[in-house]
């Protein structure tokens, strides 16, 4: 598997735990997730997008990580999302580059937040990625 510099990262800097139940917003291909679903023994991670062809991609690259129950996909809006009936809620999220996070889409942010918050532990965590690069400290 091919993976970008700024892919592995943002997937290094998450402080997964192999317990963990993770939810990935705007999976595209997959990519991110299969790196997460390799840390996890005992958990999960959820990836979801809003793209039909994104999550198709994201399956058919990930057929060894959703056999071995680490990982699945699903098409859904971050806006719109909500836990399956009897799932478990998410310990970490997290959206790499997702515009209704980036702050240009405000409304649309704090829906996709009251929907992260209603599908979250009590002391989950969020990370996004807004794609502004940060400095580095000389």
């Amino acid at each position: 598997m091919t993976v970008s510099a700024r892919i592995r990262a943002a997937v290094d800097a998450l402080p997964i735990e192999p317990h963990q139940r993770v939810l990935e917003i705007g999976c595209g291909p997959g990519v991110a997730a299969r790196l997460v679903a390799a840390r996890l023994t005992t958990g999960h991670i959820v990836a979801i997008d809003r793209s039909s062809a994104a999550v198709s991609q994201a399956v058919a690259g990930s057929a060894a990580e959703i056999e071995a129950g680490r990982m699945s996909v699903r098409r859904t809006a971050a806006e719109d999302f909500v836990l399956d009936p009897a799932e478990a809620p998410f310990d970490l999220v997290f959206a790499l580059r997702v515009g209704a996070l980036d702050g240009r889409h405000p409304a649309l942010g704090r829906r996709v937040l009251q929907r992260v918050a209603a599908a979250t532990t009590c002391g989950a965590r969020l990370f996004i990625d807004d794609g502004v690069e940060l400095p580095v400290p000389r």
